[in-house]
Order: C-alpha cells, then sequence, then structure tokens
C-alpha cells in the first residue's frame, strides 16, 4: 500500500502505490477468451478495451456514468499478490443511474452492440442479433430493481471459469462479505491517462490511482489481507450470511481476527443461511453452484472445503430442529463423499472409527453361527465400532 502521506482524507480510501498500479495495468491489459457457444467463435478481449467500448457506448445512448471500479478479487490481487484468495471472475462495476425498467433493457443491448466490437476479422455482423449474441456469449444475466437495491449483472461465458462480469450498480446495501473482498479500485484516472497520453507509464509518472474498501476502513481491511485475517460486520446482512464465503476462508487458511467473536459470528452466518435457504434441495442447489463457481472439477481442496463447512454448521447451527439439522449434515457429507469417488480419493483415516449395525438375529439365542461367551450381555448397543 501506498506510504501514509498518500492516504485520502477519508479512512474508506487510499491511493495505491506504483507496484499496485503496475498490477492493476496488467490485469486490465490481460487477454481474456469470451468463448461462444455452438459454432460461434471465441472473443479475445482485456479489460481495459471492454471497458472503454461499454462505457463510451452507454454515453451515447445517454447513461450516466459515474465511475467504473475493478472488483472483488481481481482489485485484492492488486492491493497484496498472491494473497491466498486466488483471482477467477474479473469482475468491473460501473456506478450509473438506473432510473427505469427502460434504462436495464438499454444497458443490456450496449454491452451485447459492444460485443460485435470483439468478433474476428472476417465474421459478418450484419445478421447477427442481440438475441443472438446473448445466446452465444452470455452466461449469466441477472436483475435487482427493488427500493433498496437497483442493479445488474451481465456474466460473459469462459470454459474455465475465469468469467468477465459486469455489474451495473445505481444502488446497492451491501458490496461485500468479508474486509478482504471489499475492495474496489477506481479506474477512471488510468482510462483518461490511456485514452490521453502516448507515454509509458512508470514510477515517476503515472496517475493517481484510488482504491476504496467497503468495510469502510482501508488500512484495517488491508491488513487483514496481508495477514489472511477473517473479520465482517453484520453478517445477518448478507444473503446466505457469508457461510459458504467464510468455510472458503478457512480452508485457505485464513484465520479469525477475533477467534471469541467469530463463534458468535458463525452462529448469524448459520441463521441467516437456513432463513434464505430453508429447503434441503434449495440448499443443494446452492452449495452444488458455489462448488462449481470457485473450484476447479479435479481440485482437491473440494472434500476439505465440504468437510470445513460440515464442521461451522455442526459446532453453530442452533436456530434448526433436529431432523432438518440432521438433513444438512447428512447432505454435505453425501456431496462430500461423493467428491472422494469423483476424485479418486483415500482419506486419511488414522483417526476415523468406522461403525457397522449388527444384523437383528445376532442377539438371538438360537443362533449359533457366532460363539457368544457366556459374560455377554444379551443386549447389544445399536451401533458397534468394527476396530
Amino acid at each position: 500500500m501506498a506510504d501514509n502521506k498518500h492516504k485520502t482524507d477519508n479512512a474508506s480510501y487510499s491511493v495505491l502505490s506504483w507496484d499496485q498500479v503496475s498490477r492493476l495495468q496488467e490485469v486490465l491489459s490481460e487477454v481474456v477468451s469470451v468463448h461462444g457457444r455452438g459454432n460461434f467463435p471465441t472473443l479475445k478481449v482485456t479489460l481495459k478495451d471492454i471497458v472503454q467500448t461499454v462505457r463510451s457506448r452507454l454515453e451515447e445512448a445517454k447513461i450516466q456514468v459515474h465511475d467504473v471500479r475493478l472488483n472483488g478479487s481481481a482489485a485484492g490481487q492488486v492491493l497484496v499478490k498472491n494473497n491466498g484468495l486466488g483471482c477467477k471472475d474479473l469482475d468491473l462495476v460501473f456506478q450509473v443511474t438506473l432510473a427505469s425498467e427502460a434504462e436495464f433493457r438499454l444497458v443490456r443491448d450496449v454491452v451485447l452492440q459492444s460485443l460485435l466490437n470483439f468478433l474476428p476479422e472476417g465474421v459478418s455482423k450484419l445478421k447477427i442479433s442481440p438475441m443472438t449474441l446473448k445466446e452465444a456469449y452470455i452466461q449469466k444475466l441477472v436483475k435487482v430493481y427493488t427500493e433498496a437495491d437497483r442493479w445488474s449483472l451481465i456474466s460473459l461465458s469462459n470454459n474455465h471459469g475465469r468469467n468477465v462480469e459486469l455489474k451495473f450498480v445505481d444502488r446497492i446495501r451491501r458490496q461485500f462479505e468479508f474486509s478482504v473482498d471489499s475492495f474496489q479500485i477506481i479506474l477512471d484516472s488510468l482510462l483518461l491517462y490511456y485514452s490521453c497520453s502516448e507515454n509509458p507509464m512508470s514510477e515517476h509518472f503515472h496517475p493517481t490511482v484510488i482504491g476504496e474498501s467497503m468495510y469502510g476502513d482501508f488500512e484495517a481491511a488491508f491488513d487483514h489481507l496481508q495477514n489472511r485475517l477473517i473479520a465482517t460486520k453484520n453478517p445477518e446482512e448478507i444473503r446466505g450470511g457469508g457461510l459458504l464465503k467464510y468455510s472458503h476462508l478457512l480452508v485457505r487458511n485464513f484465520k479469525p481476527m477475533d477467534r471469541e467473536e467469530i463463534k458468535s459470528l458463525e452462529r448469524y452466518m448459520c441463521s441467516r443461511f437456513f432463513i434464505d435457504f430453508p429447503d434441503i434441495l434449495e440448499q443443494q442447489r446452492k452449495l452444488e453452484q458455489y462448488l462449481q463457481n470457485h473450484f476447479a472439477k479435479e481440485d482437491r481442496s473440494k472434500y476439505d472445503y465440504l468437510m470445513t463447512l460440515r464442521k461451522v454448521v455442526n459446532e453453530s447451527t442452533v436456530c434448526l430442529m433436529g431432523h432438518e439439522r440432521r438433513q444438512t449434515l447428512n447432505l454435505i457429507s453425501l456431496m462430500a463423499l461423493r467428491v472422494l469417488v469423483e476424485q479418486n480419493i483415500i482419506p486419511n483415516a488414522t483417526n476415523v472409527t468406522c461403525y457397522y449395525q449388527p444384523a437383528p438375529y445376532v442377539s438371538d439365542a438360537n443362533f449359533s453361527s457366532y460363539y457368544l461367551p457366556d459374560s455377554c450381555s444379551p443386549s447389544y448397543p445399536t451401533w458397534l465400532p468394527c476396530n
């Protein structure tokens, strides 16, 4: 992070150092593939080109863009290299005014039309409609239009999970789960430099780039990211309580900043998760979606993640009836077992005790295939240890 003399007056903001600006330029200049379905060709794009194209077209369509930001794990990677979070999706946030449903449709159409710019040479664009582009290149479309939240998300397809996600935000109640994923980097000064200057940037000649932590305290959040600490505020406000992300941080060797407070926070996380996803099928869909979005198919840490999640749910769930709790724990256990089978993993069984249930006829006095010493009691426990 830049020295304190570079900090802005607001505790949420900080000026990026030259090393951070250099990494930001690498992220914006990296060529990313947007894979087409069927016979549609793969688009080769950079974030810099996408942002400049979409922004100019939005302004032509009279949609005011207040600023553009790099968000999430990509922003964290710029601030702290090799921070342990990894970086899959490339998230861009356009701060815009979405006064009505018409603006939502206009934003969608602008993005789809912008994709035409990135089609390879020789591809005829005349008969390609926005609906065709949507079916070919868009993985996910989300629209939220309420009093408290007004935003949309357009995710461009990538077969390797490195999706470019364009988020258009008028208002949103909460933009982070934990302090380490709360960073946004404002790109406007850098985009202006690209359009106005042909000189390469250097340590002594580069634009001032501002980062913001939505956590509210940039310095504290930056310290958490550097030292791999887990901290959040009001997890009950997060959809799903942040439970799945919290378990993921634990698997990535992040540690709770306050071990006493985290037990209380875990209960809030679990409570909110089961409020938002009360049905076992909803829980299964949500968990499968999280695994698909955050773990490669052969990722060996997937099993560790599921067992960590199971441990948190088992120790922190106080709001469920007994059978509901068992249902959820059984679901996680079965998913973990499926991962073992898929990946042909033999778990470390050093500290595992397995149990079998004896057949009912074992205690039958007439059953003589077993040798039963006289000292044995005629009653047997329901489950017997197999070692």
